[in-house]
């Protein structure tokens, strides 16, 4: 992929530093989404944003080098292009702070438009298909963009897991705290969850088990 011309630079620093949301004419707007550097809003007014690519050649000046591609966030969740933190990562993470806030907050929000597109009555509040294809994936992304902090080497967090109880997952944090606040926002994102004790042998922790709620 080509690196964006010195005009769509130009116009990629010039957006609003929080939301991302772009200025410009239609045809720059056009040629920036058709790089992956942007995604139009599928709604009125149709406001065209930067994608976590367009974000990162904000951020990193790299004048010289194109951008990896992302695609627009209504899918990257689905695409591969995005990855939640599952906590059971075994390297450090490689993007951090404000950079990786956006680049979570802008997988969610395509995430819950997904929903609308998908869920036979547009709901937003309740998972989607997609999300029931990928459990551990869905759970960590509801969780991250919740500002719930994934465990990394060096550092405790929540871990999110795979069940062998059908469209379930679960999520253990290492305090009693952090496993409550995971529990509240897997709720909030429209998914159903229960508190249960490991089994013998398991140190009787706690854990929380979540499902996609489906009404």
């Amino acid at each position: 992929m080509k690196p964006p011309t010195a005009a769509q630079r130009r116009i990629i620093e010039a957006a609003d530093p929080e939301t991302g949301r772009l200025s410009g004419s239609e045809a720059q707007l056009t040629a920036l989404v058709r790089a992956r550097l942007a995604f139009r809003h599928p709604r009125p007014p149709h406001a065209h944003f930067l994608t976590a690519a367009g974000h990162r050649v904000r951020e990193e000046g790299a004048a010289d080098t194109a951008p990896e591609p992302s695609p627009a966030p209504a899918a990257a969740a689905a695409s591969g292009g995005f990855a939640a933190r599952t906590g059971a990562e075994t390297a450090p993470p490689a993007v951090e702070g404000p950079a990786r806030a956006r680049e979570v907050r802008s997988a969610w929000e395509g995430l819950v438009e997904l929903r609308r597109m998908t869920n036979p009555d547009g709901a937003r509040d309740r998972p989607c298909g997609w999300e029931r294809t990928h459990l551990v994936r869905a759970a960590a992304l509801a969780l991250e963009a919740a500002g719930c902090r994934p465990a990394a080497p060096g550092r405790d967090g929540y871990r999110v897991d795979a069940t062998p109880q059908p469209e379930a997952v679960a999520v253990r944090d290492a305090t009693p705290d952090g496993l409550r606040a995971c529990g509240a926002a897997l709720e909030r994102a429209g998914w159903q969850v229960s508190e249960h004790t490991e089994p013998r042998g398991g140190g009787r922790s706690r854990y929380v088990l979540a499902s996609p709620r489906r009404a």
